[in-house]
């Protein structure tokens, strides 16, 4: 792990990961009628950045998240 994070945090995120890939209908829709909020364990941060990913097609947390690590090396072009 690169990033030394809160455990509860991960926890939160990986338990929103998987209620997402159970979902029944598209999370885009959950965010258009405003109701990302059913998506079990998605706290206020978490269907925020939801609600941006959707609307915008892009994270900026997770575009900060890339400036701080290099891009890993592919062995095979090393």
């Amino acid at each position: 792990m690169l990033k030394k994070d809160n455990i509860f945090k991960i926890r939160a995120y990986r338990k929103v990961s998987r209620a997402i890939t159970e979902l029944t209908e598209p999370v885009a829709r959950l965010v258009s009628d405003n109701r990302i909020n059913e998506i079990p364990g998605a706290g206020e941060a978490i269907t925020k950045k939801i609600t941006e990913l959707v609307t915008t097609g892009r994270l900026e947390y997770y575009e900060k998240l890339k400036t701080e690590f290099p891009e890993r090396v592919d062995p095979a072009r090393a």
